[in-house]
């Protein structure tokens, strides 16, 4: 049998601790509701999964290919974390993919493919959604509306000021000195910053006042890479609501679309909002 392929050992940084009271990155607000400390986001934590699938399926995977993340449990700053996926097998286009905390703890879950998108981790989901009338925090929001449409321009400085401060966790050489491709490729966490930043233009504005983050992220590529300094136009749209014991959910998706008007990137996300921290849930 194959041996599973494994990335290092990363101390993954919590970037988002300075947002300050009422984000789940910082420290008094996350242990208010249960958390060690200020969490770990999902995006930072992708970032350490591309070394390793270029490994499994090579640079195609930056081309038409996708990352299909479950959040199991949060991490805090500058905890280790280490990305495992199994072999390819001959014939297959997908492998599991996970993240494990140096203790064994599993942080994420889910799969890793090129090709076919479809049979992703989280495409595979019962998204048959709830009646909005039964929420309190996400009642605004409503299956299939539209977050909005955005023409962008993907700027170099951040990701690059991020790359040379090494914040990038197991960083490639093609997100700061070129690529295969000619120019920067996105790191996970830059295509996030588009993808998901805009389409919150949308969002944020219908949520009620509560504590958010991650349950799962899916970022693909289909006629990639998603590149720096490019000209994309985005389309963001909700796919359901929903709620479990403890949060309301949104699962909203977001393409992207290069001049030609082929789609470039998709981004597929859960964003959760804590009960206990929302004033509707107050007796």
């Amino acid at each position: 049998m194959a041996e599973v392929i494994k990335g290092p050992l990363w101390s993954a940084r919590n970037w988002s601790a300075d947002e300050g009271e009422g984000s789940i990155h910082d420290d008094a607000t996350a242990t208010e509701l249960g958390f060690r400390g200020g969490t770990v986001a999902g995006d930072v934590h992708m970032n350490q999964f591309p070394p390793v699938l270029l490994r499994v399926f090579g640079k195609e995977w930056f081309e038409r290919g996708n990352l299909s993340l479950n959040f199991k449990n949060a991490t805090i700053d500058q905890e280790k974390v280490q990305v495992f996926a199994e072999p390819r097998k001959s014939g297959e286009d997908s492998v599991k993919v996970w993240m494990e905390r140096e203790d064994g703890l599993q942080v994420a879950v889910g799969s890793a493919a090129i090709g076919d998108h479809s049979k992703s981790e989280l495409r595979q989901k019962d998204y048959r959604p709830c009646d909005p009338e039964d929420l309190r925090i996400l009642n605004r929001v409503k299956p299939g509306m539209s977050l909005g449409s955005y023409d962008i321009h993907t700027r170099t400085d951040k990701q690059y000021q991020r790359y040379d401060a090494g914040l990038i966790s197991d960083p490639l050489p093609w997100y700061r000195k070129g690529s295969p491709w000619g120019g920067s490729v996105a790191a996970p966490c830059t295509v996030m910053e588009y993808l998901w930043g805009y389409s919150m233009n949308g969002l944020a504005p219908l949520v009620g006042d509560s504590v958010g983050l991650f349950g799962a992220i899916e970022i693909g590529f289909e006629k990639g890479p998603f590149m720096m300094s490019r000209d994309y136009h985005l389309e963001s749209r909700v796919v359901c609501v929903g709620q479990s014991p403890q949060t309301e959910y949104v699962w909203y998706e977001t393409d992207a679309f290069d001049y030609l008007g082929d789609r470039v990137a998709r981004l597929l996300i859960q964003s959760r909002a804590m009960k206990a921290s929302s004033p509707a849930y107050q007796e």
